[in-house]
């Protein structure tokens, strides 16, 4: 590792000074990232609201965050809330059918993941977003885990009925407000991990398992707040791996990290992972 490492013992990439000295430290920073990214085999990556802001979807928790700006819309998310009120769920699927998901298309960030794959260093990409842009961008399906659920896809809360989400959406354009399960008439909500609603087990099992045997966590556009799944950084560092930590802000395991990178996601991600 080059000279400059702050007090934590890891590269700060947020630069101090003058613009022209947090440039250059922070293109020390890629560079150590990069040193790390070569010298990885089983790489897990996890991947948070920060990576797809630049594909135009607002985070949740950020200044400009949707929950931010609307405190009132967070109650859409919690499962209580949802089950016990309709007009929530007439909200709810008011929301959905005007998603910036639907508009989205992956970003430079997203794509630079696939080098990864093409170099056989990605054992496992764990993300918290619920936009599907991680599919949308090529990445292994068999790779990734969507530890909050997919915005995509429709569920029954009774049944176990699925579908493509447009499916429920199209009966909301056709006047149902809160359209119910065409199998057995239960309450359905889109295929999202709610407040109050339990992980996958299975999902945790196996982000837990990868990040135990990985050399390096990478951890994107994350602030590493919302747990259980922020811990696979803190069980990566104390199995031996390395960690590096992008983001736009502080996140609260800067201290873990080898790397800190600030800046965009879109710009700094394809200069740390290119072969």
């Amino acid at each position: 590792m080059a000279d400059g490492q702050n007090g934590t013992g890891s590269r700060d990439g947020t630069g101090v000074g003058d613009a022209a000295e947090a440039a250059e430290q922070l293109s020390a920073a890629i560079a150590d990232a990069r040193e790390l990214v070569d010298q990885a085999s089983r790489i897990v990556l996890l991947t948070g609201a920060g990576i797809s802001t630049d594909s135009r979807i607002p985070d949740f928790r950020g200044p400009n965050g949707v929950w931010t700006k609307n405190p009132g819309a967070e109650k859409t998310a919690t499962l209580q809330n949802y089950v016990a009120e309709r007009e929530v769920r007439v909200r709810a699927w008011r929301g959905r059918l005007d998603s910036p998901v639907w508009s989205a298309e992956p970003n430079k960030g997203h794509l630079a993941l696939l080098d990864l794959e093409a170099r056989r260093k990605m054992s496992l990409l764990i993300t918290q977003n619920i936009d599907g842009l991680h599919h949308a961008a090529g990445s292994d399906p068999d790779r990734i885990v969507e530890v909050h659920g997919s915005i995509r896809e429709v569920v029954c809360l009774s049944c176990d009925y699925r579908a493509p989400m447009q499916v429920a959406l199209d009966r909301v354009r056709q006047g149902e407000e809160d359209p119910a399960c065409p199998e057995c008439d239960g309450m359905l909500k889109s295929a999202t991990i709610s407040f109050g609603q339990n992980l996958i087990v299975e999902d945790l099992q196996r982000a837990e398992a990868a990040a135990q045997n990985c050399d390096l966590l990478f951890a994107i556009g994350s602030t590493l707040a919302v747990f259980p799944i922020a811990a696979v950084v803190p069980v990566a560092k104390q199995n031996g791996a390395k960690v590096i930590i992008l983001n736009g802000s502080e996140t609260d395991m800067d201290d873990l990290a080898d790397v800190v990178l600030r800046g965009s996601i879109s710009d700094v991600l394809p200069m740390v992972t290119a072969p």
